[in-house]
């Protein structure tokens, strides 16, 4: 039986597979593609109507246990298919 989270976003439950994983690393929110990065994850479903609804609700700082402004531009351009480099 495969394990189920629940959507940041949309709050319904889903199996893991079927959701995006996000950790904060220096405040930034990133994509966690393979479920591998270090510390608190929190998961989403990989699309824009879920990310907008969590960012509405303020659900990234809650759910990661961060306090301040949360940048989540590096998800929101995942989820719009941008590539992101790290230069």
């Amino acid at each position: 039986m495969e394990p189920v989270r629940t959507c940041i976003g949309c709050r319904s439950r889903a199996p893991r597979s079927s959701l995006l994983r996000v950790v904060t690393q220096n405040s930034h929110v990133i994509a966690d593609d393979a479920a591998v990065l270090p510390g608190r994850g929190a998961w989403l479903h990989p699309s824009l109507e879920c990310y907008r609804l969590a960012v509405r609700r303020r659900a990234f700082g809650r759910a990661l246990r961060i306090r301040g402004e949360v940048d989540t531009s590096n998800v929101e351009n995942r989820l719009n298919g941008a590539v992101i480099t790290n230069e």
